[in-house]
Parts: structure tokens; sequence; C-alpha cells
């Protein structure tokens, strides 16, 4: 069945959707499993030692030959050392997204009609067009690129929010962006203001607060177990603290489990003791959605609602400060994580069928003082236009997608290796 493909390389995890051609309509778009147990896969690339690249997080890997912060790097100048070798940030998410591309080819059996790619919405030309180059080295020749904050609003709207202006505020693992977001003419949407963003906050801030109140709390059963007992017990504590998280999102208390030589240890959280926290960072994150709106000066007034994407922004917290700030709709999806991904199949859809430009108003005929007299020609008329009526998107040609040729470092999956 033709599809197109929605694909958000985040700063974590990496999310892709497809939506398939019916008849003269798309299906909603549907999660792709990237992993056996998850549609998301991390945004993590290891350098095997045979040469090849291998995505997702490796079994075993002294750090050296293992990357996680090349997506926010793209356009950089200093490469990324993997293993020793230098590699350009963008040519490595290059690689992750023709992973993607290939993974979801093999499942649908065949090629995507369109693909979009979703872009941090503070992103100016130079690193599009490094990346766009990436990709087109690879053989993707044909990916369209938009804001991630344009494929929220996307995958929002296609929920059911009819709203016309919006601000997007989208916490990832790492990272954080805010965004103005409004309809055009043609019923698609596009950013505006000055976008916010911060490469240092995110949901992983949330896990590590938990784990240091734990570290904190098991002190003393740590400095007993020694050095090398207390390493193997941490090791774990993060992943431990991303669950308790989520538990709490959902329940009021959750326990922190550790397990210590001399058996487990549970740590007790309330969710009021969670949220006291990670308080600060939440509200450091507002106070740049606030910002967004006001580079346009905007009111709160002005807006329509807040669209979220994001797994951390399911923390009840979250919808707390920013209710609390911009008394209007909140808006999240059940799982916000794929958000993006499924906003950008939408944007896909668009790729190929454009949504027809709804019909300028009719204009009143100018009176006429002598109605003997011939009117004005209509090739001499004034055309109608809307005002801020943006250039459409360039034609996209849709032509098979060629899949990228072998590269130099030939993409495996982590957890699907052969041999």
């Amino acid at each position: 069945m033709p599809y197109v493909l929605g694909i958000d390389i985040g700063s974590s995890n990496t999310a892709a959707a497809v939506a398939r051609r019916r008849g003269a309509t798309w299906t909603r778009p549907e999660a792709v499993p990237l992993s056996a147990d998850s549609p998301l896969m991390p945004s993590v690339l290891c350098l095997a030692e045979d040469g090849s690249l291998r995505v997702g997080e490796p079994a075993t890997d002294d750090g050296s030959r293992t990357t996680r912060d090349f997506v926010h790097r793209i356009g950089d100048d200093v490469p990324v050392l993997l293993g020793g070798e230098p590699c350009a940030p963008q040519t490595l998410a290059a690689e992750l997204a023709a992973w993607v591309v290939e993974r979801v080819h093999a499942l649908e059996g065949g090629a995507a009609e369109a693909i979009v790619l979703s872009h941090p919405a503070g992103w100016r030309p130079y690193r599009r067009e490094v990346l766009h180059r990436a990709l087109s080295e690879l053989g993707l020749r044909h990916v369209t690129l938009l804001p991630r904050t344009v494929t929220v609003a996307e995958s929002h709207a296609a929920r059911g929010f009819a709203g016309s202006t919006a601000v997007v505020y989208a916490l990832g693992g790492n990272s954080f962006e805010a965004a103005l977001v409004r309809r055009t003419p043609r019923g698609t949407y596009e950013t505006f203001g000055t976008p916010q963003w911060l490469d240092s906050i995110g949901g992983a801030d949330f896990d590590e607060a938990l784990a240091e109140h734990s570290r904190t709390v098991l002190a003393r059963e740590l400095a007993a177990t020694g050095r090398r007992g207390a390493q193997a017990a941490l090791r774990g504590l993060r992943a431990e603290c991303d669950r308790v998280k989520r538990v709490l999102t959902v329940d009021l208390t959750a326990d922190v489990v550790l397990t210590l030589p001399s058996g487990p240890a549970r740590v007790p959280v309330t969710r009021a003791q969670f949220e006291a926290m990670i308080r600060p960072t939440v509200q450091a994150t507002v106070d740049l959605l606030l910002r967004a709106v006001r580079s346009a000066d905007l009111t709160p007034a002005d807006l329509d609602g807040v669209l979220l994407a994001g797994g951390s922004t399911r923390v009840p917290l979250v919808t707390e400060l920013i209710g609390a700030a911009l008394p209007v709709p909140v808006e999240v999806e059940p799982d916000a994580q794929l958000t993006a991904a499924t906003g950008a199949a939408m944007a896909a859809c668009q790729v190929v069928s454009p949504r027809p430009r709804p019909p300028a108003p009719a204009r009143a005929p100018a009176p006429v003082s002598n109605p003997g007299r011939a009117t004005i020609p209509a090739q001499r008329r004034p055309q109608h236009t809307v005002p801020g009526d943006p250039p459409p998107r360039p034609p996209v040609h849709v032509l098979p997608l060629e899949l990228p040729k072998p590269s130099r470092l030939a993409l495996a999956h982590a957890r699907g290796r052969e041999g």
C-alpha cells in the first residue's frame, strides 16, 4: 500500500510514523516499531570493531566508540570523534535517518512516496542546507525538512485542534524548544516570532534530580558496600529513576529500588517531593515559553492553545505551571514522544496531496457612474491578495525513493546483529 514517512530525530530518541494512502485519502499516522519492544530508538550510534555503524545502545563500550550528542551539533565545523575517527554531525544524523528509511522500506515492502524530517525550530538555513547535503550524499534526495514545532502542530490538528494561532512547548530528553505557530491560508502551519530553545534542559534533568535524591538518602548504605558494590548498585539508577518519573505522572507515590549486596533498598518518593525537585527546571522552560509569545507582541488572549510534545510533558507540574502562566487550553497527546513524528507524517501527506487553497472571497463590483460604459477587463483588474500570505512551499517531484548505497559506515541494528 502506498505510504508516506515522518521522522523525528530527537536528542534522546528517534521516532517514525507512516500514513498509508486509502483511495483519495490518507490513514491516520501509525508509529513504526523501530526496536523490538518500542516505537522509539535511542538516538545513539556506535562504531563497531568491524567498521560498521550500529544504531542503539551498545551492549558494552568504553564510550569512545559511541556518540549521543551529534543531533544538536549539526552544522558545527568541529567533527564528532567516534573511535578516534572524525565524523561530521550532519553525516551521523543522515546515517541514522537512512537507517530508519531502510527499516521502514523493509517493513512496508516498498519506498515511501514522500519523507518529512523534523528539525529544531531555531535552525538557520545553513544547518538545513548541510543536513540536506548529507542526506543527498546517502541517496535521500527528496526529503522535506520542517521545523519540529510545525510537525507538532500538524499532529495536534489531526487530532482535532482547530485553532489558528498557538505556541508549541516541546520538552525532549536533553533539549527544550518553544515557538509560535499559525495556520496559513493553505491550511498548513508555519512558525513566526522568535523561537526559544535550550540544549541543556530536558527530561534527563528530572531523572538526575531523582537520582541525586536517592544517592543522598542511601549514602550510608552505599558507603557500606564499598566502591565496587556502590558502582554496581548505581549502574541502573538513571533507568530506574526514569521509570519512577513515569509512575509519578499517574500515582502519588513510588519507590526508587536499588539492588545492594545486602538486598534491595527502597527510596520512597511522593509526587510533591518530586515536583519540588524539578520545579526550578520546569519554571525555566515556562519562562522561555512566555518569551516566545512576547517575541511577536502577542498576549495570552491572542492564543488558541498551547501544544505539548515530548515524553516529560506528561509530568503534571508541566501543565500546571503552563496553565498558570498562559490561561488557554493546554493540549497533550496520549503518547507525546511520538507527536513530532506523527505530525511529520501528516505533513508528508500534504507533500503528495497538497490541500487546495481556499477560494478568495468575492469582491463587490465597483460602482459605475455610467452603466453604458464597458467594465475594466479582467486581466487589468487588481488581484486579490491576503496580507501575510506566505509563498507556497516549493513543488516536490515525487519520485521512487533511492535507498542509500552501502556507505563506508554500514548501518546495523545494535539489537539485531548477525552472526
